[in-house]
C-alpha cells in the first residue's frame, strides 16, 4: 500500500491524518451513522449530508429518507459534533432510477435498481456534490472496502461480514472514484457496527435494517407497477416446454426466471418460470430438469481495476445479489460483452440483473445478464 500524503489513509491501516473533508451521506440508519462516528475518530473533518429522494405522491415516503429518518440523521449528527444537511434529489432520482426500474419491467427484464442508485446518483453525483462543497472524500456505510495497492491503483473488496458484503451493488466504481470513496464499515462484521453505535449512544444503535426498494409506497413493487406502468401487466397464457396452455398469469412483470411459488397451476410435477416471453405475452414453465443454464452473455460490464481481461480468466460470479458465488470462465468478447461459462448449471439466471465476478476477496467488475444458454 502507498501513501503520498495526498492519497486517501485507508480504513484497513488506520492512524490520524491531517483534517481532510469527509463527506458522510447519511440515511438516518446505524451504518451511515457509525461510518461518520468512525471518521470523526480517526482525525477527518466530518459533514452529514443526506438526500431527499423520490416518493410517491400521496403515498408513504421514500424509506431511505423518510421525516423520522432525518430526524435521527440530525440526532446523530448532533451527538457527534457536525454539521449536518439535507440535499433535494428528488427528480435526479425519480428519472434515473425509478424511470429505469419501469422501464426494465416494460422490456421484459428484471432490473436492480440499486445497482443503478449507487452508479449515478451515489457514487456520481452526490460525490461531485460532495466535492465542489469542498470535500476531500466522500463516505457511505456500504459493507465493502477500498484498498490502493502498490502500484498505486484501487481495488474494491468484499466487506469482512459475509452476510453482509455490498461489494456486489459496487461493481460500477471506477479508479477515479475509488480515489475518493471511504467505506469505513466494511472493516467490520454488523454486530460489531451495533455495539459501536451503543458504546457511542449513537440513538440509532437498535433501528432495523432497511428492506425492499426504498421508493416502493403502498405495496410492493407488483401493486407499484400497476398504478405506474399498467401497460407492463397485461395478463395471458402459462405454456410448458411444449407449448401446451396450463393456466393464465397476472402479468410477466410478476414473475422471474426460477420462480415456483404463486403460478396458480396445476401440475404432477413442480413447475418453475423458465422463460418469458414478450413477443406473445407468454410465461414458459418447466420441471427442475428442465430448468438451469451453464452460460450467459452480459453487457454493458465494467471493470474496476487498470487490467481487463484480454483472454479467458478464471472467476468466481454472483448472478444475483444474494446468491452464492459460482465458479466460471470468463471470456471478453467485444462491444462491453461477456461471456461466462459456469463448471455447473444454474437455475435462476435472470436477464437484467447484474453478474459480478470476484477473484478471491477482490471485485473485479460486472454487467447486465443479456441472456442464457
Amino acid at each position: 500500500m502507498t501513501n503520498n500524503g495526498s492519497a486517501p489513509q485507508r480504513i484497513d491501516a488506520p492512524q490520524k491524518v491531517d483534517a481532510k473533508t469527509v463527506i458522510v451521506a447519511m440515511s438516518g440508519g446505524v451504518d451511515s451513522s457509525v461510518a461518520a462516528a468512525l471518521l470523526v475518530d480517526q482525525g477527518y473533518k466530518v459533514i452529514g449530508l443526506m438526500l431527499r429522494l423520490w416518493a410517491e405522491t400521496g403515498g408513504a415516503a421514500n424509506r431511505c429518507c423518510t421525516p423520522d429518518a432525518v430526524t435521527d440523521a440530525r440526532r446523530v449528527a448532533d451527538s457527534l459534533g457536525i454539521p449536518f444537511y439535507v440535499r433535494d434529489y428528488k427528480d435526479a432520482f425519480k428519472s434515473t432510477v425509478v424511470d429505469f426500474f419501469i422501464d426494465g419491467y416494460a422490456q421484459g427484464v428484471t432490473p436492480n435498481p440499486c445497482v443503478v442508485c449507487n452508479r449515478d446518483i451515489r457514487f456520481d453525483r452526490l460525490l461531485k456534490e460532495a466535492i465542489s462543497l469542498g470535500g476531500d472524500y466522500l463516505a457511505t456505510g456500504h459493507y465493502a472496502r477500498v484498498r490502493q495497492v502498490e502500484d498505486g491503483s484501487y481495488q474494491l473488496l468484499k466487506g469482512i461480514d459475509p452476510g453482509k458484503d455490498q461489494s456486489y451493488m459496487l461493481y460500477t466504481m471506477t479508479q477515479e472514484r475509488l480515489a475518493r470513496v471511504l467505506l469505513p464499515v466494511g472493516e467490520y462484521a454488523k454486530n460489531q457496527i451495533r455495539q459501536i453505535a451503543q458504546d457511542k449512544n449513537l440513538p440509532v444503535f437498535n433501528r432495523p435494517d432497511s428492506q425492499d426498494l426504498c421508493f416502493l409506497g403502498v405495496g410492493d413493487y407488483r401493486a407499484f407497477l400497476q398504478r405506474h406502468a399498467p401497460q407492463v401487466v397485461q395478463p395471458g397464457p402459462i405454456l410448458n416446454t411444449g407449448g401446451k396452455v396450463l393456466g393464465r398469469h397476472q402479468g410477466l412483470a410478476f414473475y422471474t426466471i426460477g420462480q415456483r411459488k404463486g403460478l396458480g397451476i396445476s401440475a404432477p410435477q413442480a413447475m418453475y418460470v423458465i422463460n418469458k416471453n414478450m413477443a406473445d405475452n407468454s410465461l414458459v414453465v418447466g420441471t427442475a430438469n428442465e430448468l438451469g443454464q451453464q452460460k450467459l452473455i452480459a453487457h454493458q460490464v465494467t471493470f474496476i481495476g487498470n487490467h481487463v481481461p484480454t483472454v479467458p480468466i478464471p472467476v468466481k460470479a454472483k448472478i444475483r445479489y444474494k446468491t452464492k458465488e459460482a465458479a466460471a470462465m470468463l471470456t471478453p468478447l467485444s462491444k462491453g460483452r461477456i461471456e461466462l461459462l459456469f463448471d455447473a448449471p444454474l437455475r435462476d439466471i435472470t436477464p437484467g440483473q447484474a453478474v459480478v465476478f470476484f477473484k478471491g476477496e477482490q471485485t473485479l467488475g460486472g454487467g447486465i445478464i443479456e441472456k442464457s444458454m
